[in-house]
């Protein structure tokens, strides 16, 4: 049994039963999971083995919710530094070292002072100590091509790099709605 109801986040499917959102994982707080279930916003699909209590009303807290109505998803994904580093897998696009975003930066291929634009197909994320060497040279110059050159990526291929990346916490009903394409077990 869980600790306290602050413990219980809820993933948060669309109608399709797929996550709103893979990375960041779309959760709710349980005080929203349950506010949206009493305005018929969205079906239990899980639940929790913990229950709050109201004098009248007692609940069993919502682990998954599929939303009733669909979202349709963006069709191109934003052009964020988030989802710049996303779509590199969080790897410094000249040196190949993993990172967490916090400890990323991204570098214009084509230097912003030789006209280079800041946009999907001239971004990419680097490291500082590459960022630094790179600074406002061309890569050929200096020897630093990316790995793989930027481009733009699809919702899709996003989704797909952010399920590489398992959120703090992930509870076991969870898990067939957000592994769903992954190999099965056979036995």
């Amino acid at each position: 049994m869980l600790a306290s109801p602050e413990s219980c986040p809820t993933l948060v499917l669309n109608a399709d039963f797929r996550p709103l959102s893979y990375f960041p994982l779309s959760i709710w707080p349980w005080q929203d999971a349950i506010k949206a279930v009493f305005l018929e916003r969205v079906n239990i699909v899980m639940e929790y083995d913990r229950y709050v209590h109201s004098p009248s009303v007692t609940m069993a807290l919502p682990s998954v919710v599929a939303l009733k109505e669909y979202v349709p998803t963006a069709r191109r994904p934003a052009f964020t530094r988030f989802n710049v580093f996303l779509r590199d897998r969080f790897t410094c696009q000249y040196c190949g070292t993993k990172s967490p975003s916090e400890w990323l930066t991204f570098d214009h291929v084509v230097p912003k002072s030789r006209g280079g634009r800041t946009s999907w197909s001239n971004v990419v994320a680097a490291c500082a100590p590459c960022n630094l060497k790179k600074g406002g040279h061309m890569p050929r110059n200096v020897r630093m091509v990316p790995r793989t050159m930027p481009r733009q990526p699809t919702v899709r291929e996003l989704q797909a790099n952010g399920r590489a990346y398992p959120p703090n916490y992930l509870h076991e009903s969870w898990r067939d709605f957000l592994y769903w394409d992954s190999e099965l077990e056979v036995g």
